[in-house]
């Protein structure tokens, strides 16, 4: 078990389920400039480094409508986390912390999210920035920003 897998004082952990009651296909592929978690972000810049977004076939064909400068919301699975931990402690704390109180990629279902800003489109490949997850991260699903699309709902 790596350090990074290694459990902190005060941490609890519970024996994972296997049983599937979903099934994810990925869609796509993400390429950030970080190889290892302590090197990630701890949330999103949007200012930060442009980082790219690879699509699928046939799924490229989804991204008619999309625009630059526009706020993506990046669905995307921690495939490195474990997901065995109820209590945490983050760096910093000195109490445990439920798992459900913080945004830490150990989960049950180790689902992230970035908002981003579409900086471009290349064929299958999208540039943006705003991304804190390792090089590699296999992509569940991207959406319109909920605030960009309600304003796009009303007009």
């Amino acid at each position: 078990m790596s350090q990074q897998q290694a459990k902190r004082p005060g941490e609890v952990a519970v024996e994972h389920p296997q049983t599937s009651d979903a099934s994810l296909q990925y869609i796509g592929r993400i390429h950030t400039p970080w190889e290892q978690r302590e090197d990630c972000p701890r949330q999103g810049d949007p200012d930060g480094p442009e980082c790219q977004i690879e699509i699928f076939p046939p799924w490229h064909q989804a991204l008619a409508g999309l625009e630059p400068q526009r706020s993506l919301e990046v669905l995307y699975w921690l495939h490195q986390s474990r997901r065995d931990l109820v209590l945490q402690c983050p760096k910093g704390r000195q109490q445990p912390v439920g798992t459900f109180a913080l945004r830490s990629p150990v989960r049950p279902n180790p689902i992230g999210s970035s908002l981003v800003t579409l900086v471009g489109i290349d064929g299958r490949m999208l540039r943006v920035r705003g991304l804190d997850c390792l090089d590699g991260t296999p992509l569940l699903d991207l959406k319109p920003a909920r605030a960009v699309f309600m304003t796009d709902l009303r007009s």
